[in-house]
């Protein structure tokens, strides 16, 4: 039998409707409140990798940083990680600003659009990294590492057999200034490595977490440096995210364990970090991750259901989420429009949990939109609404 939401093509009148009358409810209404960052204002982003089509986790984090700044009255910005040449496909980043096309935000400034920090694709960038790492390499919190794959591997396989927790061991970080010159000179091939302290903790204070703490003996010496010369995400964000004067970096929590790393290379340029948040796991109903690989988690599989755009918005905005109570249209607590998000979204309601990606619960919200377009103006002329 046909799916239910295949008729959905069918109504797209409809669907324009309950984007206008959502939009003449909310018309002229503030979204301003007073920000969480005393210092100046709100600047979120979504940076992703160009590797292929947007799928809902990646839906999701745009929103929520979209959500959060128009929230605090700032400013989303979008910015494409593409320096992994190996995994770039073309037409991803099309894909991408198509679907927030689709979803009804866009960036205020960053790729596609233009802005005050161009450029904003990674790979147009690279002076400015080797700059930095030029920087850290002179104050001794990098060294050069010229470990070949052989030995990388080799030291992994002997971590696994130990039973060790797998990661760099550190074998380049004693070189001398001058032995670590002289192999470079000679032609070896390297990468540049953070240098982690032997000691301490390391603490992430994150809006969703709160303090997790992080011994640096486990904190891996990462890759700041590919030997081609082109940045891993490590550095490029951090450095980005500093110039583009990001104030919160809101993104999955699989990011989390990367986190201290981060703060470590804030404190070595001396730079204040951002706020962070890291949001839950997407799971199937039966509990394993959502992956990319699946073709139904993708923006444009719902697309080509004839899902609302409204629909999959506020769907994606209940992955993680609890809206308050008193922002429901109708009695239903859970049917918010994009307007509606911007008013009442906070990171406070944001779930540790993982969440659970239900198509069921899809439908159902499907259902209630295509019956319901025009409820905000029946509210807004009966009394009701929020």
């Amino acid at each position: 039998a046909p799916s239910l939401f295949a008729s959905m093509r069918h109504v797209s009148v409809l669907a324009r409707a309950v984007a206008r009358c959502s939009a003449r409810l909310h018309a002229g209404a503030s979204a301003r409140v007073c920000s969480s960052d005393a210092a100046g204002e709100v600047r979120t982003r979504f940076a992703p990798s160009p590797t292929g089509e947007m799928h809902l986790g990646g839906l999701r984090t745009a929103l929520f940083n979209y959500l959060f700044a128009r929230r605090h009255g700032g400013k989303f910005l979008l910015r494409v990680e593409d320096t992994d040449r190996t995994r770039f496909v073309p037409g991803a980043v099309e894909n991408i600003l198509g679907a927030l096309e689709w979803a009804g935000f866009s960036p205020d400034e960053g790729a596609g659009v233009g802005g005050p920090h161009a450029p904003y694709y990674q790979s147009e960038r690279t002076s400015t990294y080797r700059h930095h790492v030029e920087k850290l390499l002179e104050d001794g919190n990098a060294y050069r590492c010229f470990c070949t794959p052989e030995r990388l591997q080799s030291v992994r396989e002997q971590m696994l057999r130990a039973g060790k927790r797998v990661m760099y061991d550190g074998h380049c970080a004693s070189l001398t200034i001058d032995e670590a010159r002289q192999l470079e000179q000679a032609g070896k091939p390297h990468t540049i490595r953070l240098r982690v302290p032997h000691d301490g903790v390391t603490t992430v204070h994150d809006m969703v977490r709160g303090f997790v703490h992080f011994a640096n003996e486990i904190i891996d010496h990462q890759v700041l440096l590919k030997s081609d010369g082109l940045p891993t995400y490590h550095l490029a964000s951090v450095v980005d995210d500093h110039l583009m004067r990001i104030s919160h970096v809101i993104r999955g929590e699989e990011w989390l364990p990367s986190t201290p790393k981060h703060l470590l290379l804030y404190s070595f340029f001396g730079w204040e970090a951002p706020h962070f948040a890291h949001l839950p796991l997407l799971t199937n109903p039966g509990g394993s991750k959502l992956s990319k690989r699946q073709g139904d988690i993708s923006v444009d599989f719902y697309k080509a259901e004839g899902y609302l755009p409204e629909a999959v918005v506020n769907f994606v905005s209940l992955l993680g989420w609890t809206p308050p109570q008193s922002s429901a249209f109708g009695g239903h607590s859970d049917v918010l429009f994009l307007r509606e998000l911007e008013k009442v979204f906070t990171i406070d309601h944001v779930h540790k949990a993982s969440a659970v990606v239900s198509r069921e619960k899809l439908d159902s919200l499907g259902s209630m939109h295509i019956r319901a377009p025009c409820l905000p103006i029946f509210l807004q002329t009966n009394g009701g609404g929020a």
